[in-house]
């Protein structure tokens, strides 16, 4: 007799949340779909799943329950999927804090920057105290758009996406029950591996910020293969660089996103704008008609801003995050810095990061706080 498979809650119904749902039903899993907003979740639940188009999924994925109770949704789910944008996480750990039970796995879809952290420090402040394990993608799953009412269409699938979980010894525990339906996952080294190679960290504001005027033009632009001149490919490339550095100062070694590419698409090229341009599941992403979206919104202040803090604590210089940073709050008019995940305001102190990379423990002499207890508690 087969061992029961296990059972997912989604939460979050964008276009991520609709595909990953879809996708799970459609492989025969139960799931359910957990969102705020009641207008996607009634065209799910009157149509009784998602239907899903695409070169790699194409059919109908039913959905058990689709609910804006969360309750009802967690109850006796084994993986919490969480598929919303990084600035929601520490929402989505308030509202399900007290629903929680021991043994749940969630996992966030991706953890962008620090997310896992977030997450759980969310959860204990909101006094949850279930032994969940919390776990981040190191990016999404699927390249995916929402085409009408309970209807999305992948792209692509990636080939493999990095996981991790905050206590490392536990990521085996993870991909255990979560590669029963995703086999694409495979193991991370740590939550700040996941976190460093965070691509989207390097592609989404910069292309945005470069073509600003093109995004709020009327003429649409697919986003990957227009929006990145060699201009502005070699400005990736720096950015990339960065981005490569600040890890390296913390004592290991990111992809670049060349790598990345070769890694999650099989993409190869001479450059990053070749590689970009080489990716199949690029094409047909259209740009967005407005700058004040997920890839400004999200991606500054949970992956920039994280990073450009953890270059300043480790010296090093991160001049284009900072410009973009500095942009995006311009034009937003917001101070997307004072608003992000930093070093200081996730409360971590900097001898605690060196103590997690190395995967060691400080002496007994040295001062050790409440936070970087927890941070050497996640080996």
């Amino acid at each position: 007799m087969c061992e029961k498979k296990p059972v997912f809650c989604v939460m979050g119904a964008g276009h991520g949340g609709l595909a990953m749902a879809g996708h799970l039903g459609f492989m025969g899993f139960e799931v359910r779909i957990y969102n705020r907003g009641g207008e996607r979740i009634d065209a799910i639940q009157a149509r009784g799943g998602i239907d899903v188009t695409g070169d790699e999924v194409d059919g109908f994925g039913p959905v058990a329950l689709a609910t804006t109770d969360v309750e009802r949704a967690l109850d006796g789910v084994d993986v919490i999927m969480v598929v919303v944008p990084a600035t929601g996480h520490e929402f989505m750990a308030e509202t399900c804090a007290k629903y929680l039970k021991a043994g749940q796995i969630v996992v966030l879809n991706p953890g962008r920057t620090l997310g896992a952290l977030a997450f759980y420090q969310a959860l204990k402040r909101s006094d949850c105290v279930a032994d969940v394990l919390i776990a981040e993608a190191q990016t999404f799953l699927y390249a995916c758009r929402i085409m009408g009412p309970a209807q999305v269409h992948i792209f692509r699938v990636k080939n493999s996406v990095p996981l991790a979980t905050l206590q490392a010894h536990r990521i085996p525990q993870c991909l255990n029950v979560v590669r029963e339906a995703f086999p694409q996952f495979v193991p991370g080294d740590s939550v700040l591996k996941t976190s460093f190679n965070n691509i989207g960290a390097v592609f989404h504001p910069a292309i945005m910020l470069l073509n600003s005027g093109w995004v709020e033009d009327v003429a649409d632009f697919e986003f990957y293969h227009q929006g990145v001149t060699p201009s502005v490919g070699r400005i990736l490339e720096l950015l990339d660089a960065e981005r490569v550095s600040v890890a390296a100062a913390m004592g290991f070694q990111a992809s670049t996103a060349r790598e990345w590419l070769y890694y999650a698409y099989d993409a190869a090229g001479r450059n990053l704008r070749d590689a970009m341009r080489a990716n199949m599941g690029y094409r047909g992403v259209m740009a967005p008609h407005r700058m004040e979206m997920r890839y400004i919104t999200e991606d500054v202040p949970c992956s920039l801003v994280p990073m450009s803090s953890l270059g300043k604590k480790f010296g090093v210089p991160t001049p284009l995050m900072d410009s973009f940073i500095t942009l995006a709050s311009a034009m937003h008019d917001r101070d997307y810095y004072a608003e992000g995940r930093t070093v200081e305001s996730l409360g971590i102190a900097v001898d605690s990061f060196r103590w997690l990379l190395v995967f060691d423990k400080p002496q007994p002499t040295e001062k050790i706080t409440a936070m970087s207890s927890l941070s050497i508690s996640l080996l």
